[in-house]
């Protein structure tokens, strides 16, 4: 089901995206008289298609991508026949360069757009909900494997990132960490302070959802959240609000004690004792095959919560989505410096689907769909012949020179472009296999 649910968010999520991006195309197109021959999100084989005007519209059968088709220009359906002809008016290559450069062009914006419009969304619905580091200090951290490799212990109050004291413990994790270089962290550990300095190739390690997610969390007191209708917290008389007070005769205080204890006692009974209001009680209950016992945590460490205006949900929000276009600059950067490997820092469709995760939470979802809405518009505007980065340079070359190159030209660099990009994906496909795997 988890494996259905990560589906069907990312072919959502894209099959927006791309329909948008598309539909950028094709209105620009429409808009300087050009014919659109077909409107498609997916490619083929078609599962169904309506025509209205002189456009077919439909869904395509693989829900990893889209595409456009307009009268005298030439894609991926290298319709040489066609080209041969003699141009109608109405084509795309009988329309001047400064046209055909914002048809191309049209994707990319409506992408950009989109996603400014959903961070800014987000921003003003949600707020800022963070963990501020004071509070995170009352008790320090859980320093996961990773973060044991780097020299953290479970304890350490983190009190500087970079040499800079900071106050949201998302800052920990942050792009300013892992895409910078010399990068650091200065704990109290024992009343003394300890600098923790972080490779520059560290996030290859972190390219795994799971490794990320488990790096540093804080130590959390906590008390019984939700129950899990049919799981062992609710078959042993588990209520919400109950605090583990040990698990068979050892003291609990936080979650990943807990966490700990369950997953070498998986399938085995286990004494539970609970602080229910002034009293505790002693409960018998049998771990789960997989080392839980079903029910959702609730914090006891207080969250702040700031709320924007909507001027400042603008603002915020518009740097927050540009962010992550400078985020994917400094993240090539570095594999272009081979600090990081491209094996490591690149995910294809299954990489992407794991970001979404097993739960359907509208809130992750309309984050990362804005999140692949920007990666989306600055994947497209890489110089690459194929994508319409490569077209938009090709036409402003036309548009500086006054000279407009031979059709040949252009369908000898859509072939090339068509090889690099089956190969990119075949390659990212692979990669995401691999590490699924291995």
């Amino acid at each position: 089901m988890e494996i259905l649910i990560m589906a069907g968010q990312l072919i959502l999520g894209l099959s927006i995206l791309v329909g948008l991006h598309e539909w950028g195309h094709m209105a620009a197109a429409k808009m300087f008289g050009m014919r659109v021959e077909k409107y498609f999100i997916g490619f083929p084989p078609k599962i169904f298609s309506f025509q209205k005007g002189e456009t077919e519209y439909g869904i395509g059968a693989i829900p990893l991508g889209g595409f456009v088709k307009i009268s005298g220009m030439i894609d991926e359906s290298m319709d040489t026949e066609a080209m041969s002809q003699e141009p109608q008016p109405w084509e795309f290559r009988s329309k001047p360069a400064w046209q055909r450069l914002i048809v191309m062009l049209g994707g990319i914006i409506v992408n950009v757009i989109v996603g400014i419009i959903i961070f800014i969304a987000i921003a003003y619905h949600d707020g800022k909900k963070f963990l501020s580091i004071d509070e995170v200090n009352k008790y320090g951290i859980v320093a996961g494997e990773l973060a044991q490799e780097l020299g953290l212990k479970t304890g350490d109050k983190v009190i500087r990132v970079n040499g800079k004291p900071f106050n949201d413990y998302n800052d920990l994790i942050s792009s300013d960490v892992f895409l910078g270089s010399n990068s650091s962290y200065t704990v109290l550990r024992n009343g003394q302070e300890v600098q923790i300095e972080i490779p520059n190739n560290f996030i290859e390690k972190l390219s795994d959802p799971d490794e990320k997610r488990n790096f540093i969390l804080p130590l959390e007191p906590f008390k019984i959240g939700e129950l899990i209708p049919g799981m062992p917290a609710e078959a042993a008389g588990l209520q919400p609000g109950d605090k583990v007070v040990s698990i068979n005769g050892k003291p609990i205080q936080f979650f990943h004690e807990l966490q700990a204890q369950l997953e070498t006692l998986a399938g085995k009974a286990t004494t539970l004792v609970v602080q229910r209001g002034a009293e505790q009680k002693t409960l018998n209950v049998k771990v789960s095959d997989e080392g839980t016992l079903g029910f959702y945590p609730e914090t006891l460490l207080h969250f702040t919560t700031v709320n924007y205006t909507f001027g400042e949900a603008v603002a915020i929000g518009t740097e927050n989505a540009f962010g992550v276009v400078y985020n994917n600059i400094k993240g090539f950067g570095k594999i272009f410096r081979g600090e990081v490997s491209a094996s490591k820092a690149l995910s294809g469709p299954i990489g992407i689907a794991r970001m979404f995760g097993g739960v359907w939470d509208w809130g992750r979802f309309w984050s990362l769909t804005g999140l692949l809405s920007m990666v989306l518009a600055f994947m497209n505007a890489l110089p690459i012949p194929a994508l319409d980065g490569g077209h938009a340079v090709i036409l402003s070359y036309e548009i500086i020179s006054g000279r407009k190159p031979s059709d040949k030209f252009l369908e000898n660099a859509q072939k090339v472009g068509m090889v690099l990009l089956l190969g990119l994906m075949a390659f990212a496909i692979f990669n995401d296999v691999w590490k699924a795997v291995f």
